[in-house]
């Protein structure tokens, strides 16, 4: 899903990407602008995307390692092997529901495929709790890169469509 090539540089060596990420949800795609909570909005946790799903499925949009899965199951960190990193939280203020609306099928270590079910989640019971179902894809920032994303908004089916398409440049000395 991506094609790497080299920088010239003498003083440094960098290796640039080109990575689409599918949709982990199906639903409606959006700005970041949209979701009701300024931390993701504003982009404090980096640039993305955000999904409102239809469907309780959360699955892997690229071949990658589990960074880290949040203890009650609602957000999920996946690492690219090019480091690269993805935050997938499901619902705003989810953590709230002490995980009782999420099922995961994943730890933290855990190899996984494109496509994959990482997280099931009962959107019912999130909304039942009062709360939004909305969920932010975002590629966190690090000192080691420098992206670009381009995104893709509008009516997404998980496992199919691109939603982000991530330029980056990753260097090392």
């Amino acid at each position: 899903m991506f094609s790497k090539w080299k920088s010239k540089k003498a003083e440094k060596q960098a290796e640039q990407y080109i990575i689409k990420i599918i949709a982990p949800v199906s639903g409606q795609s959006v700005p970041l602008s949209e979701v009701p909570d300024e931390t993701f909005a504003g982009g404090h946790m980096g640039k993305g995307i955000a999904i409102e799903p239809v469907d309780g499925k959360l699955i892997a949009p690229f071949d990658g390692t589990v960074a880290h899965i949040v203890k009650t199951s609602h957000a999920v960190i996946l690492e690219h092997s090019t480091g690269l990193q993805l935050l997938l939280h499901i619902g705003i203020d989810t953590v709230s529901l002490k995980g009782s609306a999420f099922t995961s099928h994943i730890a933290t270590g855990d190899i996984v495929k494109a496509g994959q079910i990482l997280i099931e989640f009962d959107l019912e019971a999130i909304r039942a709790a009062g709360l939004r179902t909305i969920t932010p894809v975002i590629v966190t920032s690090s000192e080691e890169f420098t992206f670009e994303v381009e995104e893709h908004y509008g009516q997404v089916t998980s496992s199919k469509d691109n939603i982000l398409t991530i330029g980056f440049k990753a260097t090392t000395l």
